[in-house]
């Protein structure tokens, strides 16, 4: 193998490293549908792809299904394709996920899926492992920014020879931490796509997915085979009772550990950096030897779980690591005083406590919930996955499932009250703008379909802004720049056969309200079915572009005029507005005001209101 020539080195964030690894391993498709902590990964390629002017396909999709199904396209024509996501997407990719595992690839395929064990942006910590094993293809777990870069032409090489998807497991810890990483030439791409037609292959009916099981099956027996572990152990001066088993961040943060505690190279340290498939026999055979096997890994026991026989194990399945949440140095370090009889350990740090999670100062959502609320105190209100979650502060959020649930969870309480013979109150859905493209449109159609009474509401704000503005099919350029067909989501809504569609800016509030009342006397027909409204303004952190260039004039709160009833406060959850103690006059933060004047209409005492 000829050695690569280094060019170069930066410190990169981990997702960018992905993203350089991706384009020196020669990959040619990359897509993506943003979620924290995986988003940058495709940011960083397209900002390459397009200083470097570089002949490949990069783009956003609707959802994480969409974009694993055009990647696993081009991988057919034997191109070097790769698709990123949270590890919640993968939920949504894992029906293409499954079948590709059987059918296989041709060109080297890579999904990366970014896990968040805490979790700290994200509805569950599951372990994207689990679905590598579920799905019985290899994973990688690197535990740095620079591993996961150097890992990426390894799954490539992999994926290639097998004839297999891999999948690249990195963390929140290796996505945001930063790290001197070396550069190489990014080779000139190979702009041919071939495509063998072989349906017997690539349409397998399902007696030959039993064949294609069984290759499957011998495929895995070898990986495991190749898998080299081995060369991954710290040998020992001595033989010690206790052998660690480590691999992602836990093993970088056991490393400093020992090191920290002039042990390293005293005990065993084995390194796992393919977790699946393990050559289990082997691994057991040479763990033997020790009289504990402690397994530190992220966030769910797979490796435990492979080595469990013959062994005695610790770690989350004996209970001496936490079954959840992300690992840290100080629960590592306790760990390890009590097996090695260390000093003991002082008490472990409190963690500062953080501010709560609020709605942007001037974020429209903040005054369409108001609305919501208003029109409707007594309603119940399903939302969604983004931004708009956090109108569970204002009490405008009832239920968050998942992407797009908010209109099903609608529809299932309308037909639960129904069913009941009970009154139905009113219900009133969220969804976000890129959530309803990703995962809403059929869970309306189900709604019309069944013709569920339900007032929806589409906060539009013209991009992905929870995951840091990605853009949406409502725009008519691609990310790259090139020109895109926009996609109007009122057209959509109408092709669903809603017969209700409004739209208007939910600063203007009494519009807002207006036509929150109409949706809530049409909804109260018999035959009439889902109410939309879709409520439109730029977010202002990553759409001011869209907004009018007018300054707007000061909104003030004179500070001898409020008597301190903190209703503003409360209720309407700016953090442009502050009150001290209770019955404290509150005040207006001129650095974080952005002076929308959504708040005037909120004042009860009409103390807040425009300058001049």
């Amino acid at each position: 193998m000829t050695k690569k020539k280094k060019i170069g080195q930066e410190i990169m964030m981990g997702n960018e490293a992905m993203a350089r690894g991706l384009l020196e391993a020669g990959v040619q498709c990359a897509t993506s549908y943003p979620g924290t902590p995986a988003s940058e990964i495709l940011e960083a390629l397209i900002r390459i792809k397009k200083k470097e002017r570089l002949p490949i396909f990069a783009e956003w999709a609707i959802n994480e299904k969409i974009a694993f199904e055009t990647a696993l396209a081009q991988s057919y024509l034997g191109r070097r394709a790769a698709v990123s996501m949270k590890q919640v997407g993968l939920n949504v990719a894992a029906d293409p996920l499954m079948s590709a595992a059987y059918i296989g690839v041709k060109g080297g395929f890579v999904i990366i899926a970014a896990d968040d064990p805490g979790p700290k942006s994200s509805q569950t910590e599951q372990d994207s492992r689990f679905q590598a094993f579920f799905a019985k293809i290899p994973v990688f777990d690197p535990s740095s920014p620079l591993e996961a870069k150097e890992m990426i032409p390894r799954a490539f090489d992999l994926s290639e020879k097998y004839g297999i998807p891999v999948l690249l497991r990195p963390t929140t810890r290796v996505c945001h931490s930063r790290q001197p990483v070396p550069l190489y030439a990014i080779p000139e791409a190979d702009t041919q796509a071939t495509f063998e037609r072989n349906p017997g292959r690539w349409a397998a009916t399902p007696n030959f997915r039993y064949l294609l099981h069984k290759e499957l099956n011998q495929k895995l027996q070898a990986m495991a085979q190749e898998n080299p572990i081995p060369g991954g152990w710290t040998k020992a001066d001595q033989p010690e009772p206790l052998a660690i088993v480590a691999s992602g961040v836990p093993y970088a943060l056991v490393s400093d550990i020992l090191l920290d505690a002039k042990m390293s190279g005293k005990i065993p340290l084995f390194k796992v950096d393919q977790p699946y498939p393990l050559p289990v026999e082997r691994m057991r055979k040479f763990l033997k030897r020790y009289k504990t096997v402690l397994v530190l890994e992220e966030t769910a026991p797979l490796i435990e779980m492979q080595l469990a026989d013959g062994l005695r194990l610790r770690g989350r399945r004996d209970g001496s690591i936490p079954a959840e949440g992300e690992l840290t140095p100080d629960q590592i370090h306790r760990l390890l005083a009590r097996l090695l009889n260390w000093e003991k350990p002082g008490e472990p740090v409190a963690e500062p406590k953080g501010r709560r999670p609020t709605l942007c100062p001037g974020c429209p959502h903040r005054s369409a919930f108001w609305a919501i609320k208003k029109t409707f105190p007594k309603g119940i209100f399903p939302s969604d996955i983004g931004c708009y979650t956090l109108g569970m502060n204002m009490g405008v959020v009832d239920t968050c499932l998942c992407m797009g649930a908010s209109i099903s969870i609608a529809t299932g309480l309308f037909q639960g009250f129904q069913t009941a013979g009970q009154p139905i109150p009113p219900i009133v859905a969220t969804i976000g703008d890129s959530t309803f493209f990703h995962a809403g449109i059929p869970a309306l159609v189900q709604a019309v379909h069944q013709k569920a009474r339900f007032i929806l509401v589409i906060l539009d704000n013209s991009t992905v802004a929870m995951t840091g503005g990605q853009p949406t099919p409502f725009l008519s350029t691609l990310s790259d720049g090139m020109p895109a067909q926009p996609v109007a989501i009122k057209k959509m809504v109408k092709a669903c056969e809603v017969k209700f569609i409004e739209e208007t800016d939910p600063y203007d509030l009494p519009d807002m309200t207006r036509l929150l009342k109409k949706a809530g006397n049409y909804i109260q027909q018999e035959d009439s079915g889902p109410a939309v409204i879709i409520a439109r303004h730029p977010c202002l952190v990553y759409g001011r572009h869209l907004l009018p260039a007018e300054p707007l004039s000061k909104v003030v709160l004179p500070e001898e005029e409020c008597d301190g009833c903190g209703f503003c406060v409360t209720q309407f959850d700016c953090p442009a507005m502050v009150q001290e103690k209770k019955k404290m006059p509150v005040h207006l933060i001129e650095e974080l005001c952005v002076h929308c004047g959504t708040c005037i209409a909120v004042c009860p005492k009409k103390h807040i209101r425009r300058e001049g």
